[in-house]
């Protein structure tokens, strides 16, 4: 049913040099939560000053909102870098939150109204106004209690001497730059086709508080007063209630190519949409939205997988990838583990490079309007009832079992995990992969399904919630930071808060001019 078609290339990097290309892929991670205060309500406080400035702080910063923290990791080719790293951000901001605690899960605590969740204010400069026209943009069009979600994203690329040896495989007549990104956008298409094993395999928001919908009306049950669920849901994160913008839906972006991606962006920053006009973009002074286009910058357009490149300086990411290609990939589709102090089990990378290689060497022709519309269907199926006894998913318009399907996309990845093995010349990837296969025909091990037990268990969500961001932060506080680790973070708070003193003490100019050169 599902065979991967690109042999050839594969036994070619079953040579052991070619294996050992693998060891040089760089990973890196973000990872979002909310500050919430000892009665497990959002956090009404500002971003300590201890942790530095959010503005320009390479690892702390935040993410929409005030109380949104956003973690960091640098770029690293050790596999085990991105967690450890991440660990030891938790293990200082822990001790730097007072009462307040890091919320365990994807789904927010106990919120009020839009009043309650401040946006980020990030000073006085310039590039720090425009971050908050943004966010303040982002309320107005979508409502802020949907920039309140958290999630990880896993960042990850692979290195010249890969692209080097596939080259040398491929009959190639463009430039090196060209080829990775056609192939990158091929693993991105193919992802969009398969990438649903994730909230399947590692979703764990299955259930949601109450407050949450602010009176609105939907098809929740009550699991008890006070929490609505979905009884086989496995990632209501990234169902219609969360990160699934409706909004966006005229936009038919397509990742058929990187010309074709970078120009729908470009059009959608420059269209007006007749609704965003009505709200208006300033109201005197103040900037509602930095405009009344279908989208203010290209990073509100949301996806499960976004390509990546760092530009230069003020350079806009469409702009920045047509320039110089694809850099890197940006997975988006994983929930917060509440189950973990960080957030994150270290299987989701492991899993996240056998799929993500299973996507690269695999033929993935242009996506259809038809064929899109399936995959939106089937990741819809999933997050909202991956776990249902008799799942069927969509296949070339004919429905067929989940279970299956499931299983074949394991089988096709096993080869890649053996790859990965010979690379870092051990097991883990394989045994990784067989451990999470269990979860196909064992739904009730997923992290979705322990969620869900674990809110009865406790008489709601947010109960069982508020006691593992308690358990979290002692744990985190229980860890201490060595002294040179301690020395190192203690030394970019103040470096980040002189950086931004710095910023905002040069000549600004009129915001206006700037938002403008921003476009041009």
């Amino acid at each position: 049913m599902l065979t991967f078609t690109c042999c050839d290339e594969i036994r070619h990097f079953f040579s052991a040099g070619c294996a050992q290309a693998l060891r040089g892929i760089t990973r890196g991670y973000e990872r979002e939560c909310l500050r919430v205060d000892a009665s497990g309500h959002l956090a009404q406080t500002p971003h300590p000053l201890t942790l530095g400035s959010k503005l320009t702080h390479p690892w702390i910063t935040t993410d929409y909102g005030e109380a949104l923290l956003e973690f960091i990791t640098p770029p690293s080719r050790d596999p085990a870098f991105p967690l450890d790293f991440l660990r030891d951000i938790h293990r200082f901001t822990a001790r730097q939150l007072q009462e307040e605690t890091m919320w365990a899960g994807s789904m927010p605590c106990v919120v009020g109204d839009d009043k309650t969740i401040a946006i980020a204010n990030y000073g006085t400069s310039n590039s720090a106004r425009m971050k908050a026209a943004y966010r303040e943009g982002l309320g107005l069009r979508y409502g802020r209690h949907m920039q309140a979600i958290a999630g990880a994203h896993y960042n990850w690329s692979l290195p010249d001497e890969f692209w080097a040896i596939l080259e040398g495989c491929c009959s190639v007549s463009g430039s090196r730059q060209d080829f990775v990104s056609e192939r990158y956008f091929g693993l991105i298409r193919n992802f969009l086709r398969f990438g649903w094993l994730i909230p399947y395999l590692f979703g764990a928001s299955p259930a949601i508080c109450q407050s949450f919908l602010q009176g609105r009306s939907s098809d929740l049950q009550e699991l008890v007063p006070g929490t609505l669920f979905r009884p086989y849901a496995t990632s209501l994160r990234m169902s219609d209630l969360g990160y699934q913008n409706r909004a966006q839906d005229q936009l038919h972006v397509s990742f058929n190519s990187l010309a074709e991606y970078t120009q729908a962006l470009e059009i959608a920053i420059r269209t007006p949409d007749p609704f965003y006009e009505e709200l208006g973009v300033r109201d005197g002074d103040h900037w509602r939205q930095l405009n009344a286009n279908l989208l203010q910058i290209e990073n509100e357009f949301y996806a499960g997988i976004r390509p990546k490149r760092v530009g230069k300086a003020g350079e806009r990411p469409a702009l920045a990838l047509k320039k110089y290609g694809v850099e890197y990939l940006e997975v988006r589709l994983f929930d917060l583990n509440p189950f973990v102090d960080v957030g994150i089990a270290p299987e989701q990378a492991t899993f996240a490079d056998i799929l993500l290689l299973m996507c690269l060497f695999r033929q993935s022709p242009p996506i259809t309007a038809r064929e899109q519309g399936e995959n939106d269907e089937n990741l819809a199926r999933i997050v909202n009832r991956g776990r249902q006894p008799g799942l069927n998913l969509l296949v070339h318009n004919r429905k067929q079992a989940f279970r299956p399907i499931a299983h074949a996309l394991f089988d096709d990845m096993q080869p890649f995990a053996q790859m990965l093995d010979a690379a870092y010349a051990g097991n883990h990837y394989g045994t990784t992969l067989a451990s999470l296969r269990t979860r196909i025909d064992h739904p009730e091990s997923t992290p979705s399904a322990q969620v869900l037990a674990a809110a009865r268990e406790h008489k709601g969500y947010f109960k069982y919630a508020m006691q593992q961001s308690q358990k979290h932060h002692e744990s985190l506080l229980a860890q201490p930071l060595d002294a040179a680790t301690l020395a190192r973070f203690e030394a970019s708070v103040q470096a980040s808060l002189a950086e931004q003193q710095r910023l905002e003490a040069l000549p600004q100019g009129r915001f206006e001019d700037y938002v403008a050169s921003y476009y041009a």
